[in-house]
């Protein structure tokens, strides 16, 4: 999908006091920027931010990262945080997930979200998807023992494939479905923007939460 660029868009995102401009600063003690030892939850192309804005307005406890690589989309989220001032457990950026073991330090993220995201069809194009084995590497890094990942997805083809390659990843699958608003995991499900317009066409929504209890060595 193409994305419409929106001018001034990346002048408002430095200005804005909801995003992080320099994350690389925080590796390792993200703690510090929320004042607090909370775990730390991310979402990986939260789009416009309804999701994450939610579960943080839901989970005070609980400390947030939302993480837009596209300015124009970044902004929108930006727009909706404004209604949101009371909300301190919330932090953006605009970064590309490929470099987010730069970010994070080591075991320092407890759970990651990935929400409908780009499926790249494509054969070529199979490691820019989210679950390929050259993002699940990335994640690794970052997530604690015993941290998961949580993704989902009207793709049909995307999800066969992640269910495929998150084992061989040497992640083990502890949950998936193919219908999940018909599924005893519908319970308290958060629906990001997608996700309405998608299950309001009929569509089926895909979920699967991973882990990987792998041991890690301090970098």
């Amino acid at each position: 999908m193409r994305l419409r660029h929106i001018p001034g868009a990346e002048e408002q995102i430095a200005e804005s006091p909801w995003v992080v401009q320099t994350p690389q600063a925080y590796k390792g003690h993200w703690s510090d920027k929320f004042g607090n030892e909370n775990p730390i939850h991310i979402e990986i192309g939260m789009g416009k931010g309804k999701f994450i804005m939610e579960l943080a307005a839901l989970n005070p406890g609980i400390n947030y990262v939302g993480i837009e690589m596209y300015s124009s989309v970044l902004l929108k989220a930006i727009q909706k945080r404004e209604g949101m001032r009371e909300l301190s457990n919330l932090w953006f950026m605009r970064e590309d997930a490929r470099i987010l073991a730069d970010i994070f330090g080591t075991g320092e993220a407890d759970r990651i979200y990935l929400n409908f995201s780009d499926p790249w069809p494509k054969d070529r194009h199979a490691k820019r998807r989210l679950t390929s084995p050259q993002f699940l590497a990335v994640y690794e890094k970052i997530l604690k023992s015993g941290g998961v990942m949580e993704f989902k997805t009207d793709n049909r083809d995307l999800f066969e494939y992640s269910l495929e390659s998150i084992p061989k990843a040497g992640w083990t699958v502890k949950m998936h479905t193919f219908d999940l608003h018909h599924s005893p995991w519908a319970e308290g499900n958060i629906m990001t923007e997608y996700e309405t317009k998608f299950s309001s066409e009929g569509k089926p929504i895909c979920k699967l939460i991973a882990g990987r209890e792998k041991k890690r060595t301090a970098e």
